[in-house]
């Protein structure tokens, strides 16, 4: 960029805290504002987590101290700051008033509604203004629209493996290393006592600045769910580097033995903990990609955990930002079995006797973080059984976890957990009885239920619902080749043992529609 290039303006949201951020390049410092906005409808367009607003506000915080030590002018409105508009678009507009700047250059932000925004501040604010694609993504929306092309049902696994060629990761002579593109079917072990022997995320205690934000956020936003004490998140790319390197060094080892287990009052097992840094650009997926294929090649972490690893990244990460921006705005109320139940009330509070719902809600409610089994065969895969409004599901994944946004989560939610789109982007529905729970947890066994009975007061609820689901559903789903088997099964069940299951289902369904419905 020329030395005497108009000077920009350069608002900066609060997923975009990166050094390395496309709105940056070729930017004279001398001839540039960097503007960062904390604003109320962020905060409060769905009711967050405690948690997860106050890691944003206080990542953003330091962030800019960061811009600032590297030589930028950084104007900062803080949420109470008394003009403070309340919205992007009024801070823009006033921080235009304050510098007069020539242009605004921006990077294109992560979700449909804030892209609106951007695309209408030329016409207000009479200025030109640049959007620039964010290139922290290996692949472009671009790009991947071209791969999509035409199709009804798009498969990751095909996404995946053209990623891996695009990018080099894990091959060899144009073949994967190990001779197998997915090494999924040996990342499902269960725990056992000999595998206790866990790592243990850092701990980050919260520094000033952290704390300030903590206590605004209990002033603010008083009923939102979550808590306070305890927060523990890095808010810094240092900090969260050193979590990264934590991870690799000591957790990835194990990672893809143990990815799909769940152990009670164990919240982290072998998983990274990093998405919500990845998300907020505090670490980059490609450089943790390429140093969990180094540890993998210096023979420090085997094979089938690092493909596990690298998949979650350029796979299922990449995959979902692709189809969110592909599928439209519209996505987000597809509905495709017509459900319409409403989640109880203590999927706020975790105060239930499902011993399995109550860890990883109990969890999540204190830290704003579950792992990815949990959250799609235990909490989502109830909210499928029990017929929950997808809507209201993708709202609540959105609002309760600190690495929810919506162009990562609703893809997630919505689509593979609650096949509300009707199989564009999962083969078939995400759901399970009890049996899958207590093969992958230890959860079952400090149950009051009994997960190998399927009526009668002490059974599982998983099991009567699962059935259930099958059978109110039947008519759009027995022809998918993917449950065959089960569709057998229950031909072979005789009609009192259908009805006596189908009645225990409609008994808790009953019951649950009884409880209150919102915390």
């Amino acid at each position: 960029m020329p030395a005497n290039a108009p000077p920009a303006l350069i608002p900066i949201l609060g997923d975009q805290l990166s050094m390395t951020l496309s709105a940056l390049d070729g930017i004279d410092p001398a001839r540039a504002t960097l503007l960062i906005m904390e604003v109320v409808e962020e905060t409060t367009y769905v009711r967050h987590h405690k948690r997860k607003i106050a890691f944003i506000l206080a990542a953003m915080r330091h962030h800019a101290a960061a811009l600032r030590e590297a030589g930028w002018t950084v104007d900062y409105v803080a949420l109470d700051d008394p003009d403070n508009t309340g919205n992007f678009t009024g801070e823009i507009a006033r921080a235009v008033e304050r510098h007069a700047p020539e242009r605004i250059v921006t990077t294109e932000a992560g979700e449909w509604r804030v892209v609106a925004m951007q695309q209408a501040w030329e016409t207000l604010f009479g200025i030109p203004v640049e959007v620039r694609p964010d290139t922290r993504f290996l692949c472009s929306i671009g790009e991947f629209q071209e791969w999509a092309g035409d199709a009804g049902s798009l498969v990751m696994e095909a996404f995946y493996r053209t990623m891996r060629r695009r990018t080099g990761l894990l091959m060899q002579d144009g073949k994967p290393v190990g001779g197998r593109w997915n090494f999924d079917t040996d990342n499902r072990q269960a725990l056992s006592e000999a595998d206790m022997f866990m790592p243990r995320p850092l701990s980050f205690a919260p520094d000033a600045v952290t704390e300030e934000v903590l206590a605004l956020v209990e002033q603010r936003f008083p009923d939102h769910p979550g808590v306070r004490d305890g927060f523990d998140y890095a808010v810094t790319a240092a900090d969260a580097e050193a979590q990264a390197a934590y991870f690799l060094a000591h957790a990835l080892p194990k990672f893809g033995d143990y990815q799909d287990a769940m152990l009670t009052g164990e919240r982290f097992l072998w998983h990274s903990i990093l998405s919500p840094y990845l998300n907020a650009g505090l670490l980059d997926a490609a450089d943790l990609c390429r140093r969990a294929e180094a540890e993998y090649h210096a023979g420090r972490a085997p094979i089938n955990s690092v493909e596990g690893y690298v998949r979650q990244l350029i796979g299922w990460r990449e995959y979902v930002r692709g189809v969110y921006w592909r599928e439209g705005p519209d996505y987000q109320r597809r509905n495709h079995f017509g459900n319409t139940r409403a989640l109880p009330g203590w999927y706020w509070t975790g105060e239930t006797d499902m011993h399995c719902l109550a860890e990883a809600l109990g969890q999540t409610v204190a830290t704003a973080h579950a792992h990815h089994i949990q959250r799609l065969m235990v909490t989502g895969n109830f909210a499928a059984l029990i017929g929950a409004d997808p809507y209201q599901v993708h709202i609540w994944y959105l609002e309760i976890y600190i690495d929810a946004y919506e162009w990562v989560e609703l893809v997630n939610t919505l689509g593979i957990s609650q096949y509300g789109d009707g199989g564009v982007v999962a083969s078939k529905p995400y759901v399970a009885s009890g049996a899958y729970i207590n093969r992958m947890s230890d959860y079952c066994a400090h149950c009051r239920y009994d997960v190998t009975e399927r009526v009668g007061e002490d059974a599982c609820p998983f099991n009567a619902l699962y059935w259930d689901f099958l059978a109110r559903n039947e008519a759009k789903l027995r022809e998918n080749p993917r449950l065959n088997m089960p569709y057998r099964n229950w031909d072979r069940w005789s009609a009192k043992a259908k009805a006596e299951t189908r009645a225990q289902a409609a008994a808790f369904l009953a019951k649950l529609d009884a409880e209150p419905k919102t915390y």
